[in-house]
């Protein structure tokens, strides 16, 4: 390797960690800065706060040009229609489901995907020019890179919606609670969901993201129940399309609408310490390998340790 190939080297895969950081940062966080944000205005200066505020700020600046270079790649892309309606349709509703909304989602995940199967393969090409590849592995190395860049931004988006159904399942059964509470108190279904939506902004902020918009469904449509789909629709969650379901018919037939909440909520809980039950009944199985592996050498060697060591003391004499 030449002297310059190791800094080349490094330098790439600083640039590569760099990108995929920004943007799951950007996706990830977004929520977290702002509230950081918010509570720095309320911090009394303190010993050294300067110097920590300062370095805060590098880094914050760091990550608004790079979100401001991909949001920009996205919004180029998007000016040229370079993209077929279906699939920016399927972008959307890709990042509804991770809880993104909203045009900036959609022009930063586009310039991630763009800027990564553009800037990968350029750096695996010259990191094999650097190291002087096979001719074979000098082919390979770009290709894996476009690969990559390809389906990077797809997975972190795919783990983040994941995240955000699991989180939704999850809170689902105590804004249920909140929602009987409140019909109980005679409330209309749209002013329920608005209230719910309020009070658990800061506890339970995926479903009271999906919960605010549809209350403002419910100002804007005329047909309640067209509101009430799309919430199930766009959450792609089971739980959530249950209840969307339950209150579709619970104002098509003039049900009760707390009884079956309370239903519902009762039944999702069920179902969630099923599941708790049967990953905790996996425990055992996985366990096994770790055991055989690091614990039973340890005992094996405290048990049978020093009637070895007797034996080879005994044959030594």
């Amino acid at each position: 390797m030449t002297p310059i190939s190791l800094p080349v080297a490094v330098g790439a895969c600083v640039v590569i960690i760099a990108m995929g950081g920004g943007v799951a940062f950007r996706l990830l966080r977004h929520e977290q800065r702002l509230d950081a944000r918010i509570r720095a205005l309320h911090v009394r200066p303190q010993s050294g706060f300067g110097t920590v505020a300062a370095d805060g700020g590098r880094r914050e600046g760091l990550r608004a040009t790079m979100v401001r270079l991909l949001s920009g790649v996205g919004q180029w892309v998007l000016r040229r229609r370079m993209l077929s309606a279906q699939m920016l349709g399927d972008f959307e509703k890709s990042l509804g489901a991770a809880g993104l909304r909203g045009t900036g989602a959609l022009r930063l995940f586009i310039g991630a995907k763009i800027v990564a199967v553009l800037a990968l393969p350029a750096l695996l090409w010259l990191l094999a020019e650097e190291i002087a590849a096979p001719g074979l592995l000098h082919l390979l190395m770009p290709a894996a890179g476009a690969v990559l860049g390809l389906l990077a931004p797809d997975f972190v988006l795919n783990r983040m919606r994941d995240r955000h159904a699991k989180r939704l399942s999850q809170e689902l059964p105590d804004a249920l609670d909140m929602m009987v509470i409140c019909t109980q108190a005679g409330l209309g279904l749209g002013p329920t969901i608005l209230r719910v939506a309020e009070e658990l902004v800061h506890s339970h902020k995926a479903v009271a993201i999906e919960f605010a918009l549809t209350a403002d469904e419910l100002q804007i449509m005329t047909d309640a129940q067209l509101a009430l789909t799309h919430l199930g629709a766009r959450s792609g969650v089971e739980s959530v399309r249950r209840l969307a379901n339950t209150l579709v018919q619970s104002a098509q037939y003039g049900t009760p609408l707390s009884d079956a909440l309370r239903t519902l909520a009762a039944e999702l809980r069920t179902e969630l310490v099923t599941r708790f039950e049967a990953r905790a009944a996996r425990l055992p199985v996985l366990l096994t390998l770790p055991m055989v592996l690091f614990i039973l050498p340890c005992l094996f060697m405290i048990v049978g340790g020093p009637a070895i060591i007797g034996v080879i003391h005994a044959f030594k004499h």
